[in-house]
């Protein structure tokens, strides 16, 4: 898991049928916290916005949580 904030979205014109409804969104990891990405593109299924700091599961963790 990392901490990160949203900094934009992204459109898919195709996605799995799983993902669809589903919104796409970028985040950038804090850096003040050790990580060391750039920027990640997520799923966001619980509605964050644009300038919100947000907790980003990854490997199993996010596979888990969108079914």
């Amino acid at each position: 898991m990392l901490v990160g904030k949203v900094v934009g979205s992204i459109v898919s014109t195709r996605k799995n049928e799983k993902l669809i409804g589903c919104k796409f969104m970028v985040v950038e990891p804090l850096e003040k916290l050790g990580n060391s990405a750039e920027k990640i593109i997520t799923i966001d299924n619980i509605g964050a916005g644009i300038g919100e700091i947000v907790l980003v599961a990854t490997g199993s963790a996010a596979r888990i949580g969108c079914d």
